[in-house]
C-alpha cells in the first residue's frame, strides 16, 4: 500500500469511527489525508471500497491483537476468558464509542453491501472461536456454551460503548470465567 493510500485509510478509519460512515464524505477523507480526491479514487475507486478496506483492516488488527492473548493462555478455558481481557484492553485505544463492527452494522444492514460480509463475517468468526474453545471444555454442550459466551461478549461491548455502567467488559469476563468453571465441573475430563 502506498503512503498516500495508508493516509487515506487512516483518515477514513478515524472519521468513520468518530463520526459515522454515512456522515463522512470523500472530500473530508481526502482533506484529512492530505491527498486529492483523484488520488483517493485512483487507489480505492469509491467510498464503498474505502469502507470495505477500513472494516477489513480493523478486523485484521483485532485478530492480530487477540492472537497475542490467545497464544499466552495455556488452556481452552483460559483462552475463552482471554478474549474478554483482550476486548477490555482493546477498548482502551480502539473502542471509545463501542465495537466498530456493531457501529458499522447500524449503518450498513443491507447484505448486498460489500462491507456487510466483513461485519457479519467478523461476528461469525468470533462465534466460531467461542464455540471451538467451548468444545474443548464441554464437547456435548459446546454450541450452547459458545453462544452464551458470545452473547456475554457482545453484550459487554455494547454496554461498554454506551457507558451503561463502568467495567462492563470486566464483569462479563468474570461471568464467563464462572460459567466456564461450572461447565468444566460438569465434565471434569475436559477444560
Amino acid at each position: 500500500m502506498t503512503p498516500g493510500a495508508r493516509r487515506v485509510l487512516g483518515a477514513a478509519a478515524r472519521l468513520f469511527y468518530d463520526r459515522g460512515i454515512h456522515a463522512v464524505g470523500v472530500d473530508l477523507i481526502a482533506a484529512e489525508a492530505g491527498v486529492t480526491k483523484k488520488t483517493l479514487y485512483d487507489r480505492f475507486g469509491s467510498k464503498e471500497q474505502i469502507v470495505v478496506e477500513y472494516l477489513a483492516d480493523r478486523d485484521e488488527r483485532w485478530r492480530v491483537f487477540l492472537a497475542g492473548y490467545l497464544d499466552a493462555a495455556p488452556t481452552p478455558r483460559d483462552k475463552a476468558v482471554a478474549v474478554f481481557a483482550a476486548s477490555r484492553d482493546w477498548a482502551v485505544g480502539h473502542m471509545a464509542k463501542g465495537c466498530g463492527m456493531v457501529n458499522a452494522h447500524a449503518e450498513i444492514s443491507d447484505p448486498a453491501h460489500p462491507a456487510y460480509a466483513i461485519i457479519a463475517g467478523q461476528k461469525a468468526w468470533m462465534l466460531g472461536l467461542f464455540t471451538g474453545l467451548a468444545a474443548e471444555v464441554v464437547p456435548r454442550g459446546a454450541e450452547r456454551l459458545g453462544r452464551t459466551l458470545m452473547l456475554l461478549h457482545e453484550g459487554a461491548l455494547v454496554a461498554s460503548g454506551l457507558r451503561v455502567f463502568p467495567g462492563a467488559i470486566e464483569q462479563a469476563r468474570r461471568d464467563a470465567e464462572e460459567l466456564l468453571r461450572r461447565a468444566a465441573a460438569v465434565d471434569p475430563a475436559h477444560g
